[in-house]
């Protein structure tokens, strides 16, 4: 019999299909039946979502999962668990590994595990490594992890710093379609740096990371992109005001470029460091007020185009160390939402479909993978939004394997409560 579930009074919002309604939301075997009052209907589960939203299922394109090698970290079960939390229904997966995903084995294996997880509930998509062993010398065999499901080549963590090994990598992968992200950082400019360059770092006596090391990169990656304007560049976790005024330069250009924020780059500066929290040490670091606000403005005038976490687990033993020691990264996927409500919505800078374009339409179609539209007859990939719950993050509360947040205490408002996928239900709680 047809597994069927009712939803009920819910307000649907797909900028894909141009739907921002309240109505009723009819599922049957996984796909969309019907969108409307649908009558009398006998379902196996019914829920009244009055003043809930329903939104196509979230994707972020940027998180580490650690596995294999650093499952100490995180595992794929426990980062499709804290996913599956965070309202997330897809995730592309970095290939930092050890070994890294830079031959087909490794780039099946961490599919194949995901899909034995939560009933295959949360899609994750390898980005496999731009270069062998992510060292930056040698292409990796793009056309294999192309068919090993690789959705995009990165050398993440890690800048590739070669010109001509950044630019080999532009022409192989647009044989293919798919994007080249850079970790935008000169590191002939940052090494030993711990935070942002500037007047908190020389305050607090921190050796800095300059803002010009992202702009830097940027800047040459753009020039190639015009030497191969067959290739695709998305810049991963952008962080400074000069950078962002690169990426909207060669846009004006017609050049294939997008780029990314995460939320604790438009939600904390470097003032944040004055704690000497750990968990405000991240790569590119916090920035200052004014680059914060050009994040925020990115995102409103659509030279922005996803936003994505960069979800970094570490153990707390990874942590507790002097802030100098420290890795860099903090976890994300479930904070996002509420992060995105909190420091984007009640701001005023973006809508809600404006927002549900940054976190499920824009990072599909950079990805080059199928849109997700909820519409009568499509399969159903669904995220369940409280709009209007406050509560505080609690890190200790974390689905995922490590805790590392500097938002620990903090009130946010609006949280994901569940998603639907592969015809599979799962809620919070």
């Amino acid at each position: 019999m047809a597994k069927t579930i009712f939803l009920k009074n819910v307000r649907i919002v797909d900028p894909a299909s141009g739907l921002d309604e309240t109505s009723d939301l009819l599922i049957i075997d996984g796909k969309i039946e019907k969108i409307g009052k649908a009558g009398s209907v006998k379902t196996d589960r019914e829920l009244d979502l009055t003043g809930k939203l329903v939104v196509p299922g979230l994707m972020d394109m940027h998180v580490h999962l650690r596995e294999p090698g650093f499952e100490h970290k995180e595992t794929i079960e426990t980062g499709v668990r804290s996913a599956a939390y965070g309202g997330f229904t897809a995730v592309a997966c970095m290939p930092n590994t050890t070994p890294a995903i830079d031959d087909e084995s490794v780039a099946r294996y961490v599919q194949e595990k995901s899909k034995q997880l939560l009933g295959g509930i949360v899609d994750v998509y390898p980005i496999a490594a731009a270069t062998k062993g992510r060292k930056g010398e040698e292409l990796s065999p793009m056309a294999e992890l192309v068919e090993a499901g690789a959705v995009g080549f990165s050398d993440d963590g890690s800048p590739i710093m070669s010109a001509n090994i950044m630019r080999r990598a532009f022409e192989y992968s647009s044989m293919f379609g798919v994007p080249v992200i850079q970790h935008a950082e000169d590191s002939t400019l940052t090494r030993g740096g711990s935070m942002n360059e500037g007047l908190q770092s020389t305050r607090l006596g921190m050796p800095g990371i300059p803002p010009v090391a992202e702009e830097l990169m940027i800047g040459r990656d753009i020039m190639l992109l015009r030497y191969v304007p067959g290739a695709k560049y998305h810049v991963a976790h952008l962080s400074t005001r000069g950078g962002l005024e690169l990426v909207r330069a060669a846009r004006k250009e017609k050049l294939n470029i997008t780029c990314e924020v995460t939320p604790h780059h438009f939600s904390l500066t470097d003032e944040a460091v004055d704690s000497f929290d750990t968990n405000t040490k991240m790569n590119p670091p916090l920035r200052t007020a004014d680059d914060v606000q050009a994040m925020k403005e990115g995102l409103r005038d659509g030279a922005i185009d996803v936003i994505a976490t960069d979800h970094a687990p570490h153990t707390v033993d990874e942590k507790e160390v002097e802030f100098t020691m420290a890795p860099f990264g903090i976890v994300g996927l479930e904070t996002a939402v509420g992060l995105c409500v909190t420091e984007l919505l009640e701001q005023k800078f973006l809508s809600w479909p404006e927002l549900i374009e940054k976190l499920s339409t824009n990072p599909r179609k950079i990805l080059g993978l199928p849109a997700v539209r909820i519409s009568e007859g499509e399969k159903a990939n669904l995220t369940f939004i409280d709009p209007d719950l406050e509560w505080i993050v609690r890190p200790e509360e974390f689905h995922s394997k490590s805790k590392n947040s500097p938002f620990g205490g903090r009130r946010l408002k609006g949280r994901a409560f569940g998603i639907f996928n592969n015809g599979k239900l799962f809620t919070a709680g």
